[in-house]
């Protein structure tokens, strides 16, 4: 696995990086060794951010950010969340395919780890669809898809942009602003 650190409006020490790589690093048991783990530490007056996005070689992108007043805490937090979304990602492939392999890459390198702790509240079931859409997309500008998006009281659009001729989504972010996702 390889840990990318950087540091938005803080330097980082020497220490702060051990801590990541050190905590980030017990991941190792679910993601193969080349799969990219960026992580962004930032800091606002007295709030430490951790922001981390695993981009693995196959399967989903697993993301997890905390706020906390000690850096260290945002650590300990974000890397909970992760563990509780890989483990969540790997029972689910095992349960799907049942044949116990984990998610990495090396069918030979099953791992067992008895330090791993499981909630009562993880939830492993099968995820149901239970609604489809379909729906004719004219091409339109982003500003135009954030209007349609506004009348009819949803968090996200679909369209198709009307400069690249590509699918895209506007979505609202939680600080209030506009989001949008493009294909690379």
């Amino acid at each position: 696995m390889k840990i990318i650190i950087s540091g938005k409006q803080m330097e980082l020490t020497t220490g702060i990086k051990n801590a990541i790589e050190e905590k980030l690093g017990r991941l190792d048991y679910y993601l193969h060794p080349e799969t990219e783990v960026k992580v962004t530490v930032s800091a606002k007056k007295s709030r430490q951010k951790v922001e981390v996005t695993i981009v693995p070689i196959n399967g989903p992108i697993v993301r997890a950010e905390d706020i906390e007043e000690n850096l260290y805490a945002a650590i300990d937090v974000v890397y909970d969340k992760l563990n509780k979304q890989l483990r969540k990602y790997k029972n689910r492939l095992q349960d799907r395919h049942q044949d116990n392999k984990t998610i990495r890459y090396n069918e030979n390198d099953l791992v067992e780890d008895d330090n791993i702790e499981y909630d009562e509240d993880d939830n492993f079931d099968e995820i149901l669809i239970e609604r489809r859409k379909k729906f004719d997309m004219k091409p339109m500008s982003p500003e135009e898809a954030v209007l349609q998006m506004e009348l009819i009281e949803h968090d996200f659009y679909m369209f198709k942009n009307i400069d690249t001729d590509e699918l895209s989504v506007v979505y609202k972010r939680n600080n209030g602003g506009y989001g949008i996702i493009e294909h690379e």
